[in-house]
């Protein structure tokens, strides 16, 4: 653990820059130029319909996040990353559940939305979690860190999936698991198919561990491990969306 603490003692919000939400094939940057480019469109989460849980208070009602920690079987001293961070709905409650011993870093590409979230973490004296700044096509994690990767209502909100999953995948330590809860609709609709992204998890090289439908939740849950090798970048095939 001392050695993660390490790592995470190094990590700030400043000094890297954010790109667009939407980017268009045409304009893809130099540093997915390896990668395919994901059969279906990305929207921007907030035009893309609309959340069924508008803010924290009704989110805490349902008793999503506890549910959904539950499932991903997080207990004291884990090392957790919550990607898509937002303003730290998930990102509070993991660190009272990883405790003092655990770790949690929040990571998020909109940078005023993490600077709300650090006055968060500062007022509630929360001192178990860091804060990063990432990017659209990296998630800028440190390697062999994460027992659980969370992506909640998020990975249908990755413009570059195959380059984002690709470098994160150095980043989980042994027996760690990624984390993503979907809203199961069409990918024009703020959310992702299960098969689509089984199919797109396992072209970088993830394998599918489980599948939970939560009609409670409106959301499926899932958990994927890493597979024992990642394909090198121009070997990986998009999956279709027919």
């Amino acid at each position: 653990m001392t050695s993660r603490r390490a790592m995470f003692s190094l990590i700030g919000v400043a000094g890297l820059s954010l790109a667009g939400c939407d980017t268009p094939v045409s304009d893809r940057p130099e540093s997915v130029a390896e990668f395919p480019p994901p059969d279906r469109p990305v929207p921007n989460g907030a035009a893309a319909g609309v959340d069924p849980f508008p803010n924290e208070d009704a989110r805490e009602e349902r008793g999503e996040a506890q549910a959904v920690m539950d499932l991903a079987n997080i207990t004291d001293g884990m090392t957790v990353a919550d990607i898509g961070a937002g303003e730290g709905y998930y990102t509070v409650r993991l660190g009272t559940r990883v405790g003092e011993a655990g770790r949690v870093l929040a990571q998020d590409i909109d940078r005023e939305a993490l600077e709300r979230l650090g006055r968060r973490v500062e007022r509630e004296r929360l001192e178990n979690i860091s804060i990063k700044l990432g990017e659209t096509d990296d998630p800028q994690l440190p390697t062999d860190s994460f027992d659980r990767i969370f992506l909640v209502h998020v990975y249908s909100e990755v413009t570059e999936p195959y380059a984002f999953m690709w470098r994160m995948w150095p980043a989980l330590a042994e027996g760690g698991q990624v984390i993503i809860v979907e809203y199961d609709r069409p990918t024009n609709a703020g959310g992702i198919p299960p098969k689509l992204l089984f199919c797109e998890l396992e072209a970088v090289g993830y394998k599918l561990v489980e599948f939970v439908e939560r009609p409670d939740l409106t959301s499926y849950f899932t958990r994927f491990e890493r597979s024992e090798k990642r394909l090198e970048p121009d070997q990986i095939e998009a999956c279709s969306n027919a």
